[in-house]
């Protein structure tokens, strides 16, 4: 809105400063943070007098979480109202890729707030239907492929690799809405403990918001030898407003969390990565600085396998996270350790832009 706005000024005087998308990206993330952080304590409250008992709290699970019974969810409603508005505030209003990113985000943020909303009334795990969430999700995902894919081409770029590229064809749209629907239900395994999922997506958002910048600049693409795709960089304003969206929402939810992000922000914070990720075609990239999820995910899908077929379990507990606190690791540990994971891998994968 202010970039329309300063653009209709002439970019004359201190509206000059709109121009940069750097600019835009810095005052995005604290505008974010400032809206997380005062709209944080009666959001809390108006959902802690509405629910009630709160998030229902697994018995077979360790025991240290049963004291955490009362604790509200659907914390993530927070994170997407800040990031919303101070995204229309600093963004080109006429870029395609982050209107469609924004609608992936609200999009499975409303999905993850049915499933908390039939979590809580109903004091179950179960929340929605599997099949039928993932039906859904895909549907939101696939229109948003569409959206993204019709201004970009259809291949797939290798990291490490300079000119590599698999053409997908029309299977790109699958591959795209298979990123985005992966990406969500990944971080939304992660949520698990208090602050864990919510830092991790901080530095993927900002390692991606440095990615997406390049990918945005002609001279840095070819320079380094990754693809252009113009338009891009505005990808940076969304990222920053993750950032700071998630910066508000971890000063709440730092141990003992007074709100839990829900599947309403885990699920939203997952397919918004994974969405920035197919608009800068760095759809392999996401797996390597989102490794922290691709594990979490893994660890679930290779317990249920295994399980069903031999009825053994590998991991003593699944996600992987709580196999950590049955070995032993107090909860404060494995979320601090679990971050340093997520920037060495945060890291590497930035490592890929110059490593080709």
């Amino acid at each position: 809105m202010l970039y329309l706005l300063a653009e209709w000024m002439g970019f004359e005087g201190i509206f000059n400063l709109v121009r940069y998308q750097t600019f835009r990206t810095g005052a995005t993330l604290m505008t974010a943070l400032i809206f997380g952080l005062i709209i944080g304590p009666k959001f809390i409250n108006m959902l802690r007098v509405r629910q009630g008992k709160g998030q229902p709290i697994r018995e077979d699970g360790p025991q240290t979480h049963l004291a955490k019974v009362g604790t509200p969810t659907m914390g993530g409603l927070m994170i997407l109202v800040a990031l919303t508005l101070s995204l229309t505030l600093w963004m080109d209003l006429r870029s395609p890729f982050v209107w469609a990113c924004l609608a992936v985000t609200l999009g499975f943020g409303i999905i993850g707030f049915l499933d908390d909303y039939d979590k809580v009334t109903k004091n179950s795990h179960a929340g929605l239907s599997g099949k039928v969430r993932l039906l859904m999700e895909f549907v939101v995902a696939g229109v948003a492929s569409y959206i993204i894919v019709s201004q970009i081409n259809t291949n797939l770029y290798i990291p490490f690799f300079s000119d590599v590229e698999i053409p997908l064809g029309p299977a790109y749209y699958v591959f795209a809405a298979f990123v985005m629907v992966g990406a969500g239900n990944a971080v939304n395994l992660t949520d698990g403990l208090d602050g864990l999922a919510i830092m991790p997506v901080i530095i993927a958002a900002g390692t991606f918001a440095i990615i997406s910048y390049l990918v945005g600049r002609a001279d840095f693409s070819e320079y380094l030898g990754i693809p252009h795709v113009p338009g891009a960089g505005e990808l940076a304003i969304f990222c920053a407003a993750i950032m700071g969206g998630g910066l508000a929402f971890l000063w709440f939810n730092a141990p003992p969390a007074a709100v839990f992000m829900g599947d309403t922000g885990s699920l939203a914070l997952g397919g918004a990565l994974g969405a920035i990720a197919v608009a800068a075609h760095h759809e392999v990239v996401l797996a390597i600085v989102g490794g922290l999820f691709v594990f979490e995910a893994l660890s679930v899908i290779i317990q249920v396998f295994w399980f069903k077929r031999t009825g053994k379990r590998v991991f003593r507990m699944a996600p992987i996270h709580h196999h950590f606190e049955q070995l032993g690791w107090s909860e404060s540990k494995v979320v601090i350790r679990f971050w340093i994971v997520a920037i060495i891998l945060a890291l590497i994968g930035l490592a890929t832009l110059k490593l080709r």
